[in-house]
């Protein structure tokens, strides 16, 4: 699916005759990507880190975080203030699905493909939640256009900008939980060896309840910052997304957090430099590409050697 905006995203690159300025162009629709998909994709590598297992309706608790931010928006809330209360509101609502619907198949030890088949289940069940609520037409923030700013190559709205700066921001607030707090020590603890962490007395049940209130968190903000960046959105809107944020997570190595960090970036800027060329309906196909050839020089992924956290 195309990630940049209509106006200056993917396909829109009138500069084909100067090849070096539209690889430049690109690269800067790549990094607003690269940032969308670095949120939801290291909210994913927390939860897979510790319960070992895929959440297919992943995506979905991305389309929710952005239709409750379309609420707060229609409440006459700024689209920053939107964003913070979606984060919050899905950090709630991923914890709650979390103990109402998945916590007693991962205390069970349930095969992962009983899960996949669980989380398939709660997807459809928020697509239909939210087509109830919202229709299934589509919506937009109906934010003022603004014409793009020259930063050096790049031409970027404060829009743009704005999604990579909340971003670098929130990915540098999980760094320094993750290496400064022992909340981050025994989440990093849980997420290398679950049996040893209990057995050791971290409280392995409040830890993996604050993972899903942080995954939680990332991919409401991640769904609003995609919302924005696509202008206009529908109840299908994270499903679509999905399967690039697993590209970048399955690049770094699934359940490591850095490595979702990179593989973002990499996918990001693989996707919006091919778009010109191959064009917008083949840029994703050419991540995949890139994302096959890696895997089979390692197939573990980049982190492959390094932990989980």
């Amino acid at each position: 699916m195309s990630v940049a905006p209509a106006r200056t995203g993917r396909g829109q690159h009138p500069e084909r005759s100067q090849p070096m300025h539209t690889i430049l162009l690109s690269a800067g629709f790549g990094l607003v990507t690269a940032s969308i998909l670095a949120l939801a994709g290291v909210g994913m590598s927390l939860q897979f880190s510790v319960t070992n297992f895929v959440n297919f309706a992943y995506g979905d608790y991305a389309t929710m975080g952005a239709y409750l931010a379309l609420f707060a928006v229609h409440k006459h809330l700024p689209i920053v203030g939107a964003a913070a209360v979606s984060g919050l509101a899905m950090a709630l609502l991923s914890l709650l699905i979390y103990r109402v619907v998945f916590r007693s198949f991962v205390r069970q030890r349930s095969r992962n493909v009983t899960l996949l088949i669980v989380s398939v289940g709660v997807s459809l069940a928020l697509q239909g939640t939210i087509s109830a609520i919202w229709g299934s037409g589509f919506q937009t923030y109906q934010l003022n256009v603004q014409s793009p700013l020259h930063i050096g190559p790049f031409q970027l709205t404060l829009q743009q900008i704005l999604i990579i700066a909340i971003a670098a921001l929130a990915l540098a607030g999980v760094h320094a939980l993750l290496r400064y707090t022992i909340i981050g020590k025994t989440m990093r603890a849980m997420s290398d060896n679950k049996d040893l962490a209990e057995v050791s007395g971290i409280n392995t049940t409040r830890v993996t309840d604050l993972t899903w209130l942080l995954s939680g968190l990332l991919v409401g903000i991640a769904g609003v910052v995609l919302a924005i960046n696509t202008s206009s959105f529908t109840p299908l809107l994270g499903t679509q997304f999905l399967f690039l944020v697993f590209a970048g997570v399955i690049l770094g190595g699934i359940g490591r957090i850095y490595g979702a960090m990179l593989g973002a970036l990499i996918i990001g800027m693989s996707t919006e430099i091919a778009s010109p060329y191959v064009g917008a309906a083949y840029a994703d196909a050419a991540a995949f590409v890139i994302m096959i050839l890696i895997l089979l020089i390692r197939p573990s992924g980049i982190f492959a050697a390094k932990g989980k956290a």
